[in-house]
């Protein structure tokens, strides 16, 4: 298991080699939680939400400090 310390440490090392031009999505999954996604201009998924949120604007902010700026 991942502490949340090291998966924030591994997610600003990421971020670094993330660019602007990255597809944030955002969808619902089977559960009916909210998600997100960072994909590439290559296509990789280069980060997502690592669990699922009851409400948007939680989802949101995960994904904020994750690097979304939308």
């Amino acid at each position: 298991m991942i502490s949340v310390y090291s998966l924030s440490v591994v997610n600003k090392h990421r971020e670094r080699n993330m660019s602007d031009k990255d597809k944030w999505e955002f969808y619902t999954d089977k559960a009916g939680n909210h998600r997100w996604r960072r994909t590439a201009t290559n296509g990789q998924i280069v980060g997502a939400a690592c669990q699922g949120y009851k409400k948007k604007s939680a989802c949101m902010e995960n994904a904020r400090r994750n690097g979304y700026s939308g």
